[in-house]
């Protein structure tokens, strides 16, 4: 039985691993996601950004690495990573982290008016290593994660008037993702490793991430709970071999919270897993080796919106950003052409939902310094 097979009579036979619809209730039970077609359409030819839309869609460069960001005095942030949208009274502001090494990445920002143009650019952290993803918090900061060894997760300001915090109650190891859930009042992480394990940080009092409890997913004869991490620091051993019997998984990317169900991927075995918090229960939404013609590979951040629709975005691949709609059906949204030495990441929508934004973090060049952040406009779903 090869490996395709195996995984879907692993799916059949466990309830654990049924995926289900996107919905806090689920209305039936299904496989993971099937290709089928998008409900935005077929691909039309490149735009002059190279970029493969459907109908009704356009996009925009809004910042280019190493150079000013028009209309500001700023210099955009080399390897543009993970990113999110926080309002900013009549307009927005996007939030983007840089995955360099050795002190240099951190995060950076672009704010709006309420029409789309850009008023402004500013740095809102500095100093740090590896900034990969992180996410947005209600309370209006971005968590920074730092994708590296005994990593911290940094607690930042986008409107850049405070200074940024270092939050080592939250964990030190490889930081990918992070994503709240106000239900529950935990915040979920993801670890960039290939036995990693899938986190949740308790805070003491909610809205203040200085103290409180770190806890990893275990699983004991096909039940979940939640173990609190003796030691979060990690040193001399790490978080992710503290707790016996912790569930592994293979290169925790994307991270993303939504009705009472957390959506997080995996890369090494280019998965979308779906945590529901309510059952306490994990499941497969989405897996390359039980998908037919399987067109997501290389699954990475990951960004969601009102109508239950997932958006997906490749790390290599062939650039694409994919949509996973509420009916499990997987297709392409877009994909990014003459960029095969990068990989698209910080896909997040402004909170009108009616603009998409994300970067290809080494553009043309293949070269972190030749990164390109976008916005994509056009008619996005608000009913299914």
């Amino acid at each position: 039985m090869d490996r395709r097979s195996f995984l879907r009579a692993a799916v059949i036979g466990s309830s654990a691993s049924v995926a289900f619809g996107f919905s806090v209730t689920p209305q039936a039970l299904a496989f993971p996601a099937q290709t089928g077609p998008s409900p935005y359409g077929g691909l039309r030819t490149a735009d002059a950004n190279g970029i493969m839309l459907p109908q009704g869609f356009t996009s925009r460069v809004l910042a280019r690495s190493t150079r000013v960001v028009s209309g500001t005095s700023y210099t955009w942030h080399s390897a543009p990573d993970g990113g999110a949208c926080f309002a900013d009274g009549t307009g927005w502001i996007y939030v983007s982290n840089s995955e360099m090494s050795s002190g240099s990445g951190g995060a950076s920002a672009l704010r709006f008016n309420s029409s789309g143009a850009i008023t402004g650019a500013y740095r809102i952290l500095s100093g740090t290593t590896r900034n990969c993803s992180g996410g947005a918090t209600p309370w209006g900061t971005w968590l920074s994660g730092e994708e590296t060894d005994l990593g911290y997760l940094w607690e930042t300001d986008p409107f850049g008037t405070k200074a940024a915090v270092r939050r080592p109650a939250m964990g030190r190891f490889s930081h990918e993702a992070a994503a709240v859930d106000p239900d529950r009042r935990v915040i979920y992480l993801t670890e960039d490793v290939s036995d990693g394990g899938f986190y949740r940080f308790v805070p003491t009092t909610w809205g203040d991430l200085s103290a409180g409890t770190l806890q990893v997913l275990r699983e004991s004869g096909g039940a979940l709970s939640w173990v609190r991490v003796p030691d979060p620091d990690g040193s001399p051993t790490a978080t992710r071999r503290q707790v016996s019997g912790m569930k592994i998984f293979n290169g925790g990317e994307g991270c993303y919270y939504r009705n009472g169900t957390c959506f997080f991927t995996t890369k090494g075995d280019n998965r979308v897993w779906a945590y529901n918090a309510v059952n306490n229960t994990i499941a497969i939404a989405y897996d390359d080796n039980l998908t037919s013609s399987a067109p997501l590979t290389g699954v990475d951040n990951i960004t969601g919106t009102t109508v239950g629709d997932l958006y997906v975005a490749e790390d290599g691949g062939n650039m694409e950003i994919c949509v996973i709609t509420p009916a499990d059906v997987v297709a392409p949204f877009l994909r990014v052409t003459g960029q095969s030495g990068s990989e698209l990441c910080g896909v997040a929508f402004n909170p009108a939902g009616n603009r998409l934004y994300f970067s290809s973090q080494r553009g043309t060049t293949g070269s972190s310094s030749g990164g390109i952040t976008y916005e994509v406009t056009g008619p996005f779903r608000t009913t299914r």
